[in-house]
């Protein structure tokens, strides 16, 4: 383990916070809000590299959550809260890898938390994890969250809910929140996401109006979306507030073919879904796009998340709408945007 500190003024009486994967999409924008509060005194964060980002009141270590890692309890030591946001998204061709970081990773962070005696644990859970949905309407948190089987990535997710149920019930007297967001982006992030879910397929120079001459209008392609600021904002919260259970988190409005094509400056296109399955299959099969066409069947099935009870117990409401999180998504995608971090690099 390697360290890399950065000193800022930290009071004895704030909240000593512990975040894990934060130096990605989701960890930055957490980093920061955490280090822009008051309430928060002293921050650890914990990614696999040090980046060369370094916040104010910051302390960085290099570990890894893989099993037969680090042993994790004493980074946890005297912590207040564990905000655990590491995941790996890739190899979608090796399941049994990302099994091994994702689940069996994340067990022996829940686990090190309990064992150090940590009030609070914040987990990255995600609508990824919901089972099948409507789309005309609105779920809450009571939907079930068995995810869609044939993708990796929401059977990871459904198995840590499960394995929650029972953690909870062990650790009683621990706060444990379970934070379920839509499709997060940020200018920042655009060069991660390509990698991560389009490759080289996609040439970031063709993604702006008047380039794409039609967006796809396929059966179920309605989906939200939250700029990651806003999303860092309720986790934020999560760790002041007496709160437990599970959040939903999107901006409006819902994404849809036809809101799509009006930020492109495009034309919705109904076409027929099997052809688009087989071709994305091909390309993954061919290893020309990383993101699995499982993937792709079960974002066409997520459903849309009612956000009442982040509103009302975190006081929480998104600064932009779902339209400005894609539009400053694009943005940064035609700039190859990035960070000083490995994840974020662009």
């Amino acid at each position: 383990m390697t360290g890399n500190t950065s000193h800022g003024t930290h009071g004895s009486d704030g909240l000593r916070v512990v975040v894990l994967g934060a130096t990605g999409n989701v960890g930055t924008s957490v980093v920061r809000a955490l280090t822009e509060d008051p309430r928060i005194t002293s921050l650890l964060g914990v990614a696999r590299r040090v980046p060369g980002w370094q916040p104010d009141g910051t302390t960085w270590m290099a570990t890894d959550v893989d099993p037969g890692g680090p042993e994790l309890a004493p980074l946890f030591a005297g912590a207040d809260a564990v905000v655990h946001l590491a995941w790996k998204f890739q190899p979608t061709h090796d399941p049994a890898t990302t099994w091994r970081t994702n689940v069996l990773g994340s067990i022996r962070v829940f686990e090190a938390a309990a064992e150090a005696g940590v009030p609070a644990l914040l987990y990255a859970s995600s609508v990824g994890a919901y089972s099948p949905g409507p789309k005309d309407r609105r779920v809450d948190e009571s939907w079930p969250t068995h995810g869609w089987p044939g993708a990796a990535y929401c059977r990871e997710k459904a198995y840590l809910e499960r394995f929650l149920d029972g953690y909870e019930q062990r650790y009683a007297s621990m706060r444990v929140v379970r934070m379920r967001p839509g499709f997060l982006f940020k200018r920042e992030s655009a060069s991660q996401q390509r990698r991560i879910f389009a490759g080289r397929l996609l040439p970031a120079q063709m993604v702006r109006p008047s380039l794409v001459p039609a967006v796809p209008d396929l059966p179920g392609l309605t989906f939200q979306a939250l700029h990651t600021n806003d999303g860092a904002t309720a986790y934020r919260e999560a760790v002041a507030r007496p709160v437990r259970g599970a959040f939903n988190l999107a901006a409006d409005p819902p994404l849809d073919a036809a809101v799509l094509a009006r930020i492109l400056d495009a034309h919705p296109l109904r076409v027929p879904l099997a052809p688009v399955r087989a071709a994305l299959s091909a390309a993954w099969r061919l290893r020309l796009v990383p993101a699995s066409p499982d993937l792709f069947d079960a974002v066409l099935r997520l459903p849309l998340l009612d956000c009442s009870r982040a509103r009302a117990e975190l006081d929480w409401e998104p600064q932009r709408t779902a339209v400005e999180a894609v539009q400053e998504f694009l943005d940064g995608l035609r700039a190859r945007a990035g960070m000083d971090t490995a994840p974020l690099a662009s």
